[in-house]
């Protein structure tokens, strides 16, 4: 099957990103929304969900997820305030001296970081801020809205003074109606009143303010519903598709005329495949609901490897006039879950090699650009063999899953972390002194089911995701419900104490399971609904795994097997596990258990050490998306290629999964060298000779190691076959001083937009060499029709102010973030040193 690169909308200014497809090849990207539905059936005891996944987006040039109207961003000429004045929301409010800023805004990266902050947060700080904008609308359409793609948190809108509505939750999308406060070609306000001054209310960083995109959607009185439009393949073979397409048609207005729905699909190539239409009965104001059926011949499937796209356009017409349209990407696939056999994707039985993602970026904070995620997410893929992703533990912005459908991952979408009661926030280190029980448990039971509903409305149609999960560690024991299960001896899960009868009771999760797992499924019956159980011996005895149809176990691999043997037709899986190899080992072995999800699968701020500290320190990536040696460790478990890698450390009593690659000792120093490896044997050799003799691969560690004195040269580890053939090598070379400043951009021009390039630095010796042990303090310049978002050199330990133009490199090496501002011309960036000779690129603007 040949698979057709399709193009995306992702910046939507008038002018497309140019983003990085792969890591060598740049194509133009539109950012059109992919949805998905599938079916499935239980029969003696196998859970089979047969799935074609169909995605949608919009016609017009530029487009929201909305699946209606004509939407434009509308995130530019904004003002800001970060105070509290309940007179701001008027619109005679006097905003000349508020500071002018674009969209996407997040105040907490922008704030001082401080001891005296959450270290839950980063260390960040929160507060109420508010942000206006004035403008016009004189494009004589009936209706307008505004919608924001994510605002944490507890938002208010307002238009002209009027309440739009309020929504406290910070991850879910959300969509207003301006029509009735709307004054045509007149001053318009909108003010949005940001209210985070509950700070330390997530075990994470969040971010403050309205962090995504903006959208204006016009549209007639007569349009397609917000998230309207739905589609599922009732079956799939490679012979043939048959999709049912759901509609929803939003009236406002009697119809004057006939209604009717039109729909098409097209191939990569733009060739039509089908087509259906369909009158629509009911004209009276109000929502009518139609299903057309599409069926396609020999369709080209969406894999992880093929993820093939065609192209779904959908038309609402009045007496054959065209009133809304939708165009989108299409996906069409097969899942299977079964409690013996696992996890099927197209009928191949596979493991999911799955890593949990935070939505920030460090030093970008919560606002992270499209080109950001993407290198971000084939990194993940090129040098781990990543194929999915869980993202912890919120709704995440739509172009994370439009890229996920584009690139191949799967994706496990995630309502909350918590419910009805708080959770524990530390606020001086990570199980350090006393909690914090901020958090978002005050608006659960008003918004909660609206919520899930809504997260499984805007993203049922994407084709990369393949599991819905209500909720995380919602039962950690004593955190907050408890159950007199905790006093038995058998029970070996972290928890704080034993039972406790004062705390709530356990038993609610299971009826508050059942509620959510409705929802999700009034919304969609195609994909599995799912949980991640951070209390499994206390969840096993509620209604909480039999409310769900598949169950995620945190960290309790030691349950796997006893709970197979107890609960046969329970599909179990790691829906957050640590990186070490047992955890892979638990899901290698069994058939039973379909895959894993590490904690994580990059660096992100909070639920960080005691000071200094940014985060946790878990991630395969650091903060800069670079591979930490543990990546290599985990890519030696999952990647088919063959890969080796070498890291050192002076000799001790351990075997470590993270050691860097460096070859910088003093003369006979004793060093261990470590070799992560997915070949059946390694040697280490020096200088060309031999001085690790050839052993085979340690299944119990996953590491081979020799201990060696040093001696300053080329150290190769040399991965081999049975026979000794060299199948993949690694090489350290020892190092002189820093002497020069390299860089490399990922892309040599960028759009007119806001489109986003990143500068790798390096420092290196006279040779050329990259010195790992260099922490000279870099400056960057930028000359041209751009800015530097900020510096990142992935130190958990470094508070500093990353976002200036000076920072130190960490491990020798640096990232520089710089995004166009919307104008062309010769973008020159230099960065220099004392001591170091400079470097500089240009990038153009187009």
């Amino acid at each position: 099957m040949r698979y057709v690169r399709c193009l995306d909308k992702l910046d939507m200014t008038d002018n497309i990103i140019k983003i990085c497809v792969n890591l060598s090849n740049l194509c133009h990207l539109c950012a059109i929304k992919y949805n998905a539905k599938l079916s499935f059936n239980m029969k003696n005891r196998l859970l089979t969900w047969i799935f074609g996944v169909l995605a949608i987006c919009l016609s017009a040039p530029l487009a929201a997820q909305v699946s209606f109207g004509n939407a434009q961003k509308f995130n530019d000429g904004w003002l800001f305030r970060l105070e509290d004045d309940s007179t701001f929301k008027q619109k005679a409010c006097d905003d000349t001296k508020w500071r002018k800023l674009d969209l996407p805004h997040d105040w907490s990266i922008e704030g001082q970081v401080s001891p005296d902050l959450a270290s839950c947060t980063g260390y960040l700080p929160g507060g109420i801020g508010w942000y206006r904008k004035h403008f016009k609308v004189s494009d004589k359409q009936a209706r307008h809205y505004i919608y924001f793609e994510g605002v944490y948190n507890r938002s208010e809108v307002y238009l002209n003074g009027h309440l739009l509505g309020k929504r406290p939750n910070g991850y879910i999308s959300f969509l207003y109606d301006l029509t009735p406060y709307l004054k045509e070609g007149e001053d318009n306000v909108l003010a949005v009143r940001v209210d985070h001054s509950r700070s330390a209310d997530s075990r994470w960083y969040t971010g403050s303010g309205i962090y995504r995109d903006v959208w204006m959607v016009s549209a007639g009185d007569i349009h397609f519903a917000q998230w309207g439009i739905g589609w599922k393949a009732t079956s799939l073979t490679d012979r043939r598709a048959t999709v049912a397409v759901d509609v929803e048609v939003q009236k406002h207005v009697d119809a004057v005329g006939k209604l009717e729905v039109k729909v098409s699909l097209s191939d990569a190539q733009g060739k039509e495949v089908a087509k259906a239409s369909r009158k629509i009965a009911d004209g009276k104001v109000g929502t009518a609901k139609e299903t057309l059926t599409l069926r396609v011949n020999k369709p080209n499937r969406w894999d992880l490897d093929t993820p093939y796209l065609y192209t779904l356009k959908t038309e609402l017409l009045a007496d054959g006039k065209l009133i809304d349209a939708s165009e989108t990407n299409v996906g069409l696939r097969t899942l299977e879950f079964d409690p013996n056999k696992g996890f099927a994707l197209n009928g191949r039985w596979m493991k999911v090699k799955g890593v949990c993602l935070h939505h920030d970026a460090g030093v970008l904070g919560a606002v992270v650009p499209p080109e950001v995620w993407e290198r971000r997410l084939l990194n993940l893929k090129k040098y781990i063999g990543v194929n999915a992703i869980r993202l912890s533990h919120n709704p995440q912005a739509p172009v994370l899953y439009d890229l996920c459908d584009r690139l191949g991952l799967l994706v496990m979408d995630e309502a909350s972390d918590e419910w009805e009661f708080p959770k524990r926030k530390w606020i001086k280190g990570w199980n350090k002194g006393e909690p914090g029980y901020q958090g978002s448990y005050d608006f659960f039971e008003e918004w909660i089911e609206r919520d899930v509903t809504d997260m499984v409305r805007r993203d049922r149609n994407h084709p990369s995701v393949f599991l819905w999960s209500i909720g995380n560690e919602v039962d950690y024991p004593n955190d907050p419900y408890s159950h007199p299960v905790l006093d038995g001896t058998t029970i070996n899960q972290p928890m704080f104490g034993g039972y406790k009868p004062d705390a709530p009771d356990a038993m609610r999760i299971g009826v508050i399971a059942q509620r959510l797992a409705a929802c999700v499924r009034a919304v969609d019956t195609s994909r599995p609904v799912t949980g991640a159980l951070a209390g499994v011996v206390m969840s096993n005895q509620t209604a909480y795994p039999e409310a769900v149809d598949v169950v995620g176990y945190n960290y309790t691999e030691n349950r796997y097997d006893e709970d197979h043997a107890t609960y046969p037709d329970r599909i179990i899986y790691g829906s957050e596990t640590g990186s070490g190899i047992d955890t892979w080992h638990a899901v290698r072995d069994r058939d039973f258990i379909f895959g894993q999800f590490i904690w994580t699968g990059t660096d992100y701020l909070g639920e960080a050490g005691a000071w200094p500290s940014r985060g946790l320190g878990t991630g395969l990536l650091d903060f800069a998306s670079q591979p930490k040696p543990r990546a290599w460790f985990r890519a030696s478990m999952w990647k088919e290629e063959p890969v080796t890698y070498a890291g050192t450390y002076p000799k001790n009593r351990w075997v470590s999964p993270d050691a860097w690659d460096v070859w910088n000792y003093e003369p006979g120093q004793e060093i261990r060298v470590v070799c992560y490896t997915n070949a059946p044997q390694a040697r280490l050799m020096l200088n060309g000779k031999e001085v690790g003799t050839m052993k085979p691969y340690d299944d119990n560690s996953g590491i081979i190691y020799w201990d060696i004195p040093f001696e300053a040269g080329e150290l190769v580890a040399e991965g081999c076959d049975a026979s000794g053939k060299v199948l993949s090598s690694y090489t350290l070379r020892t190092t002189g001083r820093p002497y020069a400043i390299r860089v490399k951009a990922d892309r040599e021009t960028l759009s007119a937009g806001k489109a986003t390039a990143h500068i790798e630095i390096e420092v290196v010796d006279e040779e050329g060499l990259p010195v790992k042990l260099a922490d000279n303090e870099i400056t960057c310049r930028v000359e041209g029709p751009a800015r530097l978002l900020g510096l990142e050199n992935g130190a958990n330990n470094d508070m500093s102010e990353h976002r200036d133009n000076r920072q130190r490199v960490h491990m020798g090496r640096l990232l520089a973030y710089i995004q166009a501002i919307g104008e062309p011309g010769d973008i020159r960036i230099t960065f220099t040193s004392p001591l170091l000779q400079k470097a500089e690129v240009v990038i153009k603007a187009e």
